[in-house]
């Protein structure tokens, strides 16, 4: 088992049927919350995320540790930066 398998989210946020830039929004709150190097698990359904969330976490400082699809869901694993 490789490290991404291992890693237990600290905090999930559902976007489910919210779309741009709700997700992002909604990320950006719940992200602040999170102490560093804490990760929070994002789950939606809108397509556009797949690009939006990887440019946010770089522009926020935070690490995109996974992205992987699972049904019509994306799932997002995000480390918080400093």
């Amino acid at each position: 088992m490789n490290e991404e398998e291992s890693i237990k989210p600290d905090s999930k946020l559902d976007c489910i049927g919210l779309y741009c830039p709700v997700p992002i929004f909604n990320t950006t709150q719940e992200m602040e919350k999170l102490n560093v190097n804490e990760v929070l698990e994002l789950v939606t359904d809108d397509p556009a995320a797949v690009q939006d969330i990887p440019r946010w976490s770089k522009r926020a400082g935070h690490q995109l540790i996974k992205l992987y699809k699972k049904d019509d869901h994306f799932y997002f694993l995000i480390r918080k930066g400093e």
